[in-house]
């Protein structure tokens, strides 16, 4: 009952982490619609130092004329987040803060500055993607495994958008975002969630020795053999000093004559 209260609770917390980070993307394209100031000035412009700023605000802003931009990014970033803090809860933040960071800092160094500003949640949803996918594929547990592979079913489409298929696409923000995800996830590779370890292997990391059921089997054999040999058979001592005597004893049957006869 308190396990399932535990995973409930998890849930909850989850859900509502990921919940935050949408509503705040929600609000500043809310407030993009009231304002007339260019809330893209605050996304990455690569190599500029004006265009720093853009680290940090990013993931936030989108393009307020395509609602359908921000609707994706939303269903995306929704469920890839509560999968991680549901899962991995103990680095779920750090995945969070150094993805998000990391991302646009290596945009502003990788990317071309043509004059374009790079703006959306893209980036740490690639961020996302590929620590789930990586972190479960290397881990070797099942749950975290059956997670990876779901994250492959529903957006293994996203693997195209690392590519400059699409002129007003930040490819570059999305393949950027990929690879800091798997660094990630072998970094922390050994936080986390982890497989349950067998019991050899705990005797092993603790420096005790396996038991070797072969061996001992083979000594008891032996022990055995000894105890038998010394219970059944006299030493040597003791066949020296005893003596076998053989008795004659007579046939003791009466032969009556054959010819006999009774009065």
């Amino acid at each position: 009952m308190e396990q399932h209260s535990s995973r409930f609770g998890n849930g909850v917390e989850a859900f509502l982490y990921a919940g935050t980070i949408v509503l705040s993307m929600w609000l500043v394209f809310w407030a993009q619609q009231l304002f007339r100031y260019d809330f893209y000035q605050l996304g990455v412009l690569p190599q500029t130092f004006s265009g720093l700023k853009g680290i940090l605000f990013m993931p936030l802003i989108h393009d307020k004329f395509e609602i359908e931009h921000i609707l994706n990014n939303s269903f995306a970033c929704f469920f890839l987040t509560t999968a991680l803090f549901y899962f991995y809860r103990e680095i779920a933040f750090k995945v969070i803060f150094f993805g998000w960071i990391f991302t646009g800092f290596f945009l502003w160094i990788y990317a071309l500055n043509n004059g374009a500003y790079h703006v959306g949640m893209s980036g740490v949803i690639y961020v996302l993607a590929g620590f789930l996918f990586t972190s479960g594929a290397i881990r070797h547990y099942m749950p975290l495994q059956a997670i990876s592979l779901f994250v492959v079913f529903i957006y293994g489409s996203m693997i195209w958008g690392i590519f400059p298929m699409k002129t007003h696409v930040s490819w570059e923000g999305h393949f950027v975002g990929l690879i800091v995800g798997i660094a990630l996830a072998y970094l922390y590779k050994s936080k986390g969630p982890q497989r349950p370890k067998y019991h050899y292997e705990i005797e092993q990391e603790m420096g005790i020795e396996p038991i070797d059921l072969e061996a001992i089997w083979i000594e008891n054999q032996r022990i055995a053999h000894e105890q038998f040999e010394a219970n059944s058979l006299p030493s040597s001592e003791e066949a020296s000093t005893k003596k076998i005597v053989y008795h004659f004893i007579p046939n003791q049957t009466k032969v009556e004559p054959e010819d006999k006869i009774d009065q």
